[in-house]
């Protein structure tokens, strides 16, 4: 059976720092990636994942609907519209191109499967500063970003509360869940199809965790946490249903 075809976007980050050792010192930059759990989930399934790192996007993401054809499934995951929005033609030459933002949504309305996931520049953001509230993915998704910063820091852990054990998603993932250590704050859409699976404890707000929806003749799905650390935490990866969370999650946005 031909596997169906994921893009990741995003999930990537560059950190700089300075060490003082006595009189001297010195400078180093590391690249991270998040995205390891998530590939290792999908190893050797029914999914073929491309892990599109945020610094790539910025010019790699397709500018086309035929070139966002050839994914059946496009993961928004810690990446913020500005590196979708301010190509370097634009940012540094002043020259229009294509907004891939609505390329994104009319690529989801034709049936494309579009997914976010939480993260410190996913939904509105650290500060305000994923700025997604207002653009087109938003109008493609279940729910709707705040206009401030939404992170809602919970270092002590919460459990999700699962509200539709019965979806075809949520297939095989009998709770307790492990521990989630935070969550972006969203609101959800008023509108036929927009389902919330699980959601954080009342004592946390609870808010949303796990929606589905659609948008035209595509499936959305908003992931409110992250799919590793920090905020999901290791033995959230090491647990059994990791993988069949995903895989489950995948199937389903791609009209499994």
């Amino acid at each position: 059976m031909e596997k169906k075809q994921v893009l990741l976007v995003g999930e990537t980050w560059v950190s700089a720092a300075t060490h003082y050792k006595g009189f001297d010192q010195f400078g180093s930059v590391t690249f991270h990636s998040g995205a390891e759990p998530l590939i290792a989930a999908l190893k050797d399934s029914d999914f073929a994942l491309t892990h599109m790192p945020a610094h790539e996007a910025v010019e790699a993401l397709p500018f086309t609907l035929e070139g966002l054809a050839r994914y059946d499934a496009v993961i928004l995951s810690d990446v913020g519209a500005n590196s979708l929005l301010l190509h370097p033609d634009v940012w540094l030459h002043g020259k229009p191109v294509p907004n891939r933002l609505k390329l994104l949504r009319e690529w989801t309305a034709a049936g494309g499967g579009l997914v976010m996931i939480g993260g410190y520049l996913s939904f509105q953001g650290i500060d305000g500063r994923a700025r997604w509230r207002g653009t087109p993915v938003e109008q493609a998704l279940p729910v709707a970003c705040l206009p401030t910063d939404d992170r809602i820091e919970i270092p002590e852990g919460f459990a999700a509360e699962i509200l539709q054990p019965t979806h075809p998603i949520l297939a095989g993932l009998d709770g307790p869940w492990p521990l989630l250590l935070g969550a972006n704050e969203v609101t959800l859409k008023d509108g036929p199809g927009v389902e919330v699976l699980a959601r954080l404890p009342a004592e946390e707000g609870g808010h949303p965790l796990l929606v589905t929806g659609h948008h035209g003749k595509g499936r959305t799905l908003a992931w409110t946490s992250d799919i590793g650390p920090h905020w999901l935490p290791p033995p959230f990866v090491a647990w059994h249903g990791y993988a069949r969370l995903w895989r489950n999650v995948l199937g389903w946005v791609t009209g499994g």
